[in-house]
């Protein structure tokens, strides 16, 4: 049992489709049917602003929209700020390119020796096997990708990425992303797990999805089976902000994690929606509540069109260091940006050491407290009189 202040406000219920009968909203298929996919069906439910309305009219040229009904019944249609409706309403200010912004911000294209897999780290590959999406995050790092929408015209390969695998005997782990992976159809997922489980040299699969906060429906117990079956697999779900973990979201990741499936959060830094202290330290809490691992806080990459939502680097920095200390260590993540260009993920944290010399290292606590640690090469014999032993005694 969680305590009753923890759970009253997890959203639960149909809220603008209660009218739908239960079977159909808890129908994964009825939910990507009925899916909000135009200005003129958001403006049905709610009012939008300007930027939202000209945000619109460029959406068919950037990233299309798409918003489950689940997901958009966590809108506050009456906060134009409203963290959920920052992530997934389009604005005006996409269609703004600042300086140093990309389309391929991390340097896929580039390490892609066949369409959809990017072999980038020496022991490891990231496998695009689908362009298509629950839900698409105004941010996306993909969106050249997916949604085809600024007709990238993206083909996932998944017969030649699966021959690339097998013919590299170096990789060892497989990172199954896109779009989203768990909206492929359960056979067609299974044929790839077992495809991939049949390599010999294959130690690690994960999975990187949304699925489970876009579509919590989608987590049936038919799905389970089949990662559980071509077990162990890790999965990497994407949470910004505690409004998100809802009891449907719990349910579906305690159903994954009561199947042997290993969860962790990977977050974007977003301004206005979990660039702060208390925003973040929340979301943890309720992400160990649901049995999942806070793993990541990506800086948000330099995607066309996203400057609006870019939080401040140093932000990120002060979260960790209010996190440090004041809550469990499993409940803090690695605050990383993936290098523009393809430089890879590189670890950005808060300055806890203060001097090394031969003889110290002076460090600093969580609440900014200086301590001396001595140094195995820092020591001095001392000859003891009574027994003639010499001991090495740290300065």
């Amino acid at each position: 049992m969680y305590p009753k202040d923890k759970l009253c406000n997890w959203y639960h219920g149909q809220g603008l489709w209660a009218h739908v009968p239960k079977n159909d909203w808890n129908n994964w298929v009825w939910q990507l049917q009925n899916r909000i996919t135009t200005a003129a069906q958001l403006k049905q439910y709610m009012t939008l602003t300007e930027e939202e309305n000209a945000g619109c009219e460029f959406s068919d040229y950037k990233l299309a929209v798409a918003i489950t009904p689940y997901f958009f019944n966590l809108i506050d249609r009456e906060d134009a700020d409203c963290p959920i409706r920052r992530q997934v309403i389009p604005r005006v200010e996409e269609m703004n390119i600042a300086p140093d912004e990309m389309l391929d911000p991390v340097g896929e294209e580039k390490t892609m020796p066949v369409e959809g897999l990017v072999h980038r780290y020496p022991d490891r590959v990231l496998f695009l096997v689908t362009d298509r999406c629950a839900a698409y995050c105004r941010y996306c790092t993909r969106s050249r990708l997916v949604s085809n929408a600024q007709d990238y015209n993206f083909h996932p390969e998944m017969e030649s990425g699966l021959k690339y695998i097998e013919q590299h005997k170096e990789v060892r782990d497989v990172l199954l992303s896109g779009g989203d992976p768990l909206l492929l159809s359960d056979k067609k997922l299974a044929y790839l797990l077992k495809r991939l489980r049949a390599i010999d040299h294959i130690e690690f699969i994960r999975i990187g999805t949304r699925i489970p906060l876009f579509l919590p429906q989608r987590i049936t117990p038919e799905l389970c089976e089949i990662l559980k079956n071509q077990g162990p697999i890790w999965v990497s779900i994407h949470t910004n902000h505690p409004k998100e973990c809802t009891l449907e979201v719990k349910k579906a990741c305690e159903q994954l994690s009561f199947s042997g499936i290993p969860l962790g959060n990977q977050s974007v830094l977003l301004k206005k929606v979990n660039d702060n202290v208390d925003v973040m330290k929340s979301l943890v809490h309720r992400l160990l509540m649901m049995r999942v691992r806070p793993y990541y806080i990506y800086q948000c990459d330099l995607i066309t069109g996203s400057s609006h939502l870019r939080s401040d680097v140093k932000t990120g920095i002060e979260i960790i260091e209010g996190l440090r200390g004041h809550t469990s260590g499993y409940a803090i993540p690695q605050f990383v940006i993936d290098a523009p260009g393809g430089g890879g993920k590189v670890p950005i944290n808060p300055e806890y050491v203060e001097r090394i010399t031969e003889s110290e290292i002076i460090i600093r606590n969580y609440e900014g407290k200086s301590y001396r640690y001595a140094l195995i090469n820092g020591s001095v014999p001392v000859k003891h009189d009574h027994n003639d032993v010499i001991e090495e005694i740290s300065v």
